[in-house]
């Protein structure tokens, strides 16, 4: 009797202890150990092109891997490392690198999503750069790094051969010059004086090497003749730590023209230094950009008949609207111009307004669709304003920015017949912003109360604008509302969504769960949501209440051995042996009493 109490005794000792264990303690494993990269064929890449790695992930894990994603690791690459080589290739030869060999740009780092792998399943891959030119022939290793749902999984190594391409030198420079092109696709700037001049000047590296390190020097000179600005700052450099092979940037200028200069078109030279690597040694080119400046005509531009045509009416834009008041690509606008004549005392007769649209590809971005381009106004007094009004159209093709309409003018004034000038005035046009999203995945699609499932799809940047800050917002009856941050989305590109839901609450109605995307524009305005669905049925949690169980325990999820399922089973049967245990010894000593008490009565009789 006592060895079945003290059975039971440990019985539920191990049972206490068992049901204060955590379910997860039970569930570890280590996965960082059962994954490997490895590459298709030996990867190769010559200095100054860009090299793609064709690799393969495989999952030897014990479970399958969600949100796959694999990149460059940038925290390796920062840091110094050996690159490794082939010891059974003797016929090659290796050189020793120390650094990460191809250039870094914005992208360099970006991962490339896998998605789910499953358990044992391999995908391929690839991940491309441009090698760097300053490299030595030999192996060098590139670092990856492995995250799995959003954090941390494994870090690999691959060895990559780099040898010297037919057109770099053994110092690292190029052969040839890298050259750039000075404005490019865009009307020449005007300026009235007194107005201060403010203008872009397009700037592109026409060859497909990146200028590190570029400084762009605007030539100036004391003579008004070759410089029409007022030289307000000692330096007019403006400085760029990388323009990419064809790519072009916007430079912008603000001016002061000088009030002795005439009006005319002037060349403004540019020098610009440049590092062809980032360890080269700085080169030059030149380039000129034209300017047009409006102020003062020279004696001899002033006489067109004789020598008493001296002076002639100043017509200008005085402000302008488009209704609607902003433009967008592909639709129709009503432009305003308020002409005014700024003379003080000279009337412009028979004046005709005509409007010029810039031009991408040899294609204006403003045009009528109907109405003409030119505009009639007979007379127009000194001071005096007149409103020019034209329905025109943006193409749809153009990319959201800011493009230059001009307006030329001929009139007559008393003392200067047919005159012509020209004024600009820039008209913004914006893209309509355009997004899609692809198959939404929800694993699993039917949870009990109290799990989570996984959703998982791609949203696509169909428009022309970027997506800023993309917001992915679940709502519905049986969850938790959640929130899923994607971030900024260029055009053509996707973002990819991966959240996890709760289930709250068992589904009531159809199981829709309601999926909002918003995002912003460039000035921080949200957008109308754009509403998805997904379906997603919730059961209430699976409960046991054998023998009266108390609905406050602890759930048997917790249990991974599975004592929680049959724990008030086994209680009971504990209870029961140790009441039958407990009854059956106060039987026993019961007996042994009764046969002691008639022994002392035997005993006191026979006395």
């Amino acid at each position: 009797m006592k060895k079945v109490r003290k059975g039971a005794v440990w019985l539920l000792v191990v049972l206490i202890m068992a049901s204060s264990v955590p379910g997860a303690v039970f569930a570890q494993y280590d996965v960082s150990q059962n994954t490997y990269i490895d590459a298709k064929t030996t990867p190769s890449g010559k200095t100054g092109e860009k090299t793609t790695l064709n690799l393969i992930f495989t999952n030897k894990s014990s479970q399958d891997l969600k949100g796959v994603t694999i990149m460059f690791d940038q925290g390796v690459a920062k840091d110094e490392f050996e690159a490794t080589s082939d010891a059974d290739d003797e016929t090659t030869t290796v050189s020793t690198g120390s650094m990460f060999p191809f250039e870094i740009t914005s992208s360099t780092f970006d991962g490339k999503l896998l998605g789910i792998i499953k358990q044992g399943d391999s995908k391929s891959f690839s991940l491309s750069g441009r090698v760097r030119r300053d490299l030595a022939e030999g192996y060098y290793t590139v670092p990856l790094l492995v995250k799995a749902s959003g954090s941390e999984f494994r870090r690999e190594k691959v060895n990559i051969w780099i040898t010297k391409s037919s057109g770099t030198t053994a110092s690292g420079s190029t052969q040839g010059t890298i050259q750039f092109e000075l404005g490019e696709d865009q009307s020449t700037p005007f300026g009235v004086y007194p107005d201060v001049m403010n203008y872009n000047m397009n700037l592109r590296n026409s060859s497909d090497i990146t200028a590190f390190d570029v400084n762009i020097r605007m030539k100036v000179d004391q003579d008004n003749t070759k410089f029409p600005f007022d030289i307000n700052d000692g330096n007019y450099t403006k400085h760029y730590d990388r323009i990419g092979g064809g790519q072009k940037i916007e430079i912008p200028y603000s001016m002061s023209i000088r009030k002795e200069v005439y009006s005319g078109y002037y060349p403004i030279s540019f020098v610009i230094e440049y590092r062809d690597s980032t360890e080269g040694d700085i080169q030059k080119a030149e380039g000129i950009f034209f300017v047009k400046v409006q102020n003062k005509e020279k004696e001899s531009e002033t006489k067109e008949f004789n020598a008493n045509d001296r002076s002639k009416a100043r017509l200008i834009v005085d402000g302008f609207e488009t209704n609607p008041a902003t433009v967008y690509a592909g639709d129709e606008f009503e432009l305003t111009l308020h002409m005014k004549n700024a003379s003080e005392d000279v009337t412009a007769s028979n004046i005709l307004f005509s409007l010029e649209s810039e031009k991408v590809t040899e294609s204006a971005v403003f045009t009528t669709d109907e109405s003409s381009s030119s505009v009639v106004v007979n007379s127009l007094g000194a001071g005096q304003v007149t409103d020019v009004k034209v329905k025109m159209r943006a193409g749809a093709w153009v990319d959201q920015r800011t493009y230059a309409l001009t307006v030329v003018e001929k009139f007559d004034s008393p003392e200067f017949k047919n005159a012509e000038e020209k004024v600009i005035v820039n008209i913004p046009v914006r893209q309509v912003p355009r997004m899609n999203t692809g198959t939404i995945e929800v694993s699993p699609d039917t949870v009990n109360v109290g799990s989570e499932t996984n959703v998982m799809f791609p949203i696509n940047n169909t428009g022309k604008v970027l997506l800023y800050n993309v917001m992915i917002n679940f709502v519905g009856n049986s969850i938790q509302p959640t929130s899923s941050y994607v971030g900024n989305i260029k055009p053509g590109e996707t973002g990819n969504v991966d959240a996890m839901i709760s289930a709250i609450a068992p589904t009531a109605d159809d199981g829709k769960i309601k999926v909002l995307i918003t995002y912003e524009d460039e000035n921080g305005t949200v957008s109308e949501p754009v509403e998805k669905e997904i379906t997603l049925m919730v059961s209430e949690a699976e409960e046991s209440n054998f023998g009266g169980e108390d609905p406050n325990a602890l759930p048997t999820d917790t249990d991974p051995q599975g004592f929680a399922k049959y724990r008030n089973v086994i209680i009971a049967s504990v209870i029961v042996v140790l009441a039958v245990g407990t009854i059956g010894g106060v039987i026993v000593w019961n007996r042994i009493k009764k046969k002691k008490e008639a022994a002392e009565e035997e005993i006191n009789h026979e006395i």
